[in-house]
């Protein structure tokens, strides 16, 4: 009866083992689900409403999603979100993007923003060196209103264009310079 009991209580003890164990593991692969979830469904919203990001995106090597970046500041701000690398409809890697900032800024914001990498050079900059600083290395244009209905892959020269999107919260001005990308390891 004693080595029943003991062995009841052993088996508990690993089944809890195994939960502790495999639980974090479980959150963060449904955590990856929905962040996929979530930058597919902002890129396709993005290519069906801006007929720029519709041609950018038949031309591009690949792009990078972030679905949702939260952005507040008093005099000091800073910003972060995380993101997906999409090659065609293929995932290859997952991102996140940080910065910090100084000045005359009081509010919070939440948006998104997807950035077509048109050539080889793009995306090495990305996957090499561990990510990379937005505003260094490879030239990044953020696509307004007025140029995205300009646009066309013929007059698109550039390494990036970055597209904003879903723009809320009470925050003047919103800019990618300054930004760090990383990738986000497994």
């Amino acid at each position: 009866m004693q080595n029943t009991m003991l062995s009841r209580f052993y088996g508990l003890l690993l089944a809890a083992l195994a939960i502790v164990l495999l639980a974090p593991a479980a959150a963060f692969a449904a955590d990856r689900a929905a962040l996929e979830r979530d930058a597919r469904n902002a890129y396709n919203k993005l290519v069906a409403r801006v007929p720029a990001a519709k041609a950018l995106s038949k031309e591009a090597d690949a792009v990078l999603v972030f679905p949702k970046i939260t952005k507040a500041g008093l005099v000091i701000g800073g910003q972060y979100g995380d993101g997906v690398l999409f090659r065609g409809d293929k995932i290859v890697g997952y991102y996140n993007t940080s910065g910090a900032s100084y000045g005359l800024q009081a509010g919070a914001q939440q948006y998104g923003y997807a950035m077509f990498l048109m050539n080889e050079k793009a995306v090495h900059a990305l996957t090499r060196n561990e990510g990379f600083e937005v505003g260094v290395g490879p030239s990044v244009v953020v696509v307004d209103q007025g140029m995205g209905k300009t646009m066309t892959t013929t007059t698109a020269t550039e390494d990036i264009y970055a597209f904003i999107f879903s723009q809320k919260g009470l925050m003047a001005g919103i800019g990618l310079q300054g930004n760090k990308i990383t990738p986000i390891k497994p």
